[in-house]
């Protein structure tokens, strides 16, 4: 079989949450563009290290066997090394071009301490045609590393998002959404606008102002979200982001950024997270350098400069229905 481009991905089929979502949802917008799906799967469990073995000698490379390609752009990374290398290899032999769509660099993030891990995973970007990165800090990172290959800006990550915007009165109130067994910083806050938390793992209880509203599948949370800002954070601190996630946010696109601005919602983020530049240059929110600073600049904050927030959240969330990030991305890559 003969296409002109393929989407590959790797999947936890055991994962029900957030996680999968961004892969799904690139590959959902460019299967619109005319992109052919090529799927791999894994279960998170003490079973999966054995079946990569079967899925890398065999699974992977019977797949491709039969494929050819101009363009294969690899949503990277997948379950663990051996599978990342036995993609790559196969579809090396199946197209003239392979790329990377990245999703998470471990090098900043779980395995930032082990230069070891670094340079296998500089190595593992410098065999492809060119990668799609987050954003402008992840570029300038990759290329201090020794990243040889064209790289190109995702800027954000879209999100198919079948909800209606959300819309509500001004009333200075936040939410947050994510996995909350990592969000200690909200035992820290003491905040007088009402903060609405979403997710999986909540404490037992919270500060006051503070109120827990459940767990929703990712098309259907956008429904369920009740504050005037999305709120972009990590770590145990109020002060600053902190932790390897903290660190990470220097350099990484959120995926809840994208959750929020597709719901329509503007966002408060961290001074110097990546996405504050984008935050900034798009004006669809507000940025600090701590959370105590959020009631006076709530406090400050008119309806009318919200409505701007708002109807500019809008326009960016119009666009990340639609895939136009990750098209323009791909688009772009092939003529660097």
């Amino acid at each position: 079989m003969n296409f002109k481009k393929l989407v590959v991905a790797m999947y936890n089929k055991g994962q029900n949450e957030a996680g999968p979502k961004a892969k799904c949802d690139i590959e959902k917008f460019l299967a619109a563009d005319g992109f052919q799906p090529v799927n791999f799967y894994f279960q998170g469990n003490r079973k999966a290290k054995l079946m990569s073995f079967k899925q890398s000698w065999w699974d992977i490379p019977q797949t491709f066997a039969h494929i050819t390609a101009d363009q294969v752009f690899f949503q990277y990374p997948a379950f663990n090394w051996r599978t990342n290398w036995a993609i790559l290899q196969a579809a090396k032999k199946t197209a003239a071009q392979v790329f990377l769509i990245i999703h998470d660099v471990e090098s900043l993030r779980q395995q930032r301490p082990s230069q070891t891990y670094r340079q296998q995973e500089i190595k593992f970007f410098n065999q492809t045609n060119g990668l799609i990165v987050h954003n402008s800090k992840m570029k300038a990172w990759l290329s201090q590393q020794g990243v040889l290959v064209p790289m190109i800006d995702l800027q954000i990550f879209d999100y198919a998002n079948p909800q209606p915007f959300v819309e509500l009165p001004y009333r200075g109130s936040l939410c947050y959404a994510g996995n909350l067994a990592k969000a200690g910083f909200i035992q820290n806050l003491r905040v007088q606008h009402q903060f609405y938390l979403y997710g999986s793992n909540p404490a037992a209880s919270y500060p006051a102002r503070v109120a827990y509203q459940g767990s929703f599948l990712p098309a259907e949370l956008p429904a369920h979200l009740k504050g005037n800002f999305g709120l972009i954070w990590d770590g145990d601190q109020i002060d600053r982001c902190s932790g390897l996630f903290g660190e990470y946010l220097k350099y990484n696109d959120p995926h809840k950024t994208s959750l929020y601005l597709s719901s329509g919602l503007p966002v408060i983020i961290w001074k110097q997270a990546a996405l504050a530049d984008f935050v900034a240059q798009q004006q669809v929110g507000l940025l600090v350098d701590r959370l105590d600073q959020i009631d006076s600049l709530l406090d400050r904050l008119s309806v009318t400069e919200y409505q701007r927030l708002s109807q500019n959240a809008r326009r960016i969330g119009r666009k990340m229905r639609q895939g136009q990030f990750i098209k323009t991305a791909c688009q772009q890559i092939l003529t660097v």
